[in-house]
């Protein structure tokens, strides 16, 4: 039964690369065409596969489907939660997590710094997305008509005189996270907090949600706090790696 089992899931990556025949697939697994035919009808019967009119087997739409919807229950939270908790005994600063939803950047999680000074952010609560590290990294990601769109239509607080003034400086800067691909908030918000990030990519390689380190001025610099990026950043590796089964490209910077 293991063997039939692994014949058939073998025809699914063999389909990946375009239609074949029955020949093909019998081929490629080594088997006989009566089995072959037998293990596809099985497939057929489930809609993980479909014959097109020329005979030829194709990958079927309840794949997609079941692919589509195993992304969609797939809990980031979850599964980023060990990685900022291992982060957070490593710096013993803030960390953060956050995603984008519905033209906001919301905090999903936050792992509390040892120190006695602390950040006042809360899970479910939007960040200032015009300074806020999270939020560069993941507007830097979106396709560039829809970044332009929202950036006009944004307000820009002056939180302080580092804070981003308006729409081309923020587009400017979003440039600047999306080629380097990491971001800071070193005093936009808050004169006194600094801020790190890194990006959480899902399977398609686009940015899932953003991690950061974020820590105030009287326990580190900002440069201190920069020198972390690294760890920052690996850290988030191997949050994709878990969340999306994927390696993130390596650093070159």
């Amino acid at each position: 039964m293991s063997q039939t089992v692994d014949r058939a899931l073998s025809i699914l990556p063999l389909l990946a690369q375009g239609p074949a025949d029955l020949g093909r697939v019998a081929e490629a697994l080594g088997v006989h065409k009566s089995t072959a035919l037998r293990l596809l009808r099985t497939l057929h019967e489930h809609g993980l596969v479909y014959r097109q009119e020329d005979q030829r087997y194709r990958l079927g739409a309840r794949l997609f489907a079941l692919a589509q919807e195993a992304v969609e229950n797939l809990d980031i939270r979850g599964i980023a939660h060990p990685h900022l908790v291992r982060l957070g005994e490593q710096t013993g600063h803030t960390v953060h997590l956050a995603v984008y939803e519905e033209g906001e950047v919301l905090y999903i999680d936050k792992v509390e710094s040892r120190y006695p000074v602390r950040m006042y952010s809360r899970i479910g609560k939007p960040v200032a997305i015009t300074v806020a590290a999270v939020a560069k990294l993941i507007l830097a990601d979106l396709p560039e008509a829809e970044r332009r769109a929202l950036a006009a239509k944004l307000d820009y607080p002056m939180y302080t005189p580092r804070s981003t003034p308006n729409a081309a400086a923020f587009l400017t800067e979003l440039a600047v996270v999306r080629e380097q691909g990491w971001a800071s908030d070193l005093g936009g918000h808050e004169e006194s907090i600094n801020c790190v990030a890194a990006p959480v990519r899902g399977a398609d390689g686009r940015v899932a949600a953003a991690m950061s380190v974020s820590a105030p001025n009287v326990v580190v610099t900002a440069d201190e706090l920069l020198a972390l990026l690294p760890l920052v950043r690996r850290t988030a590796d191997a949050i994709t790696r878990d969340y999306s089964g994927t390696t993130p490209p390596k650093d070159t910077a």
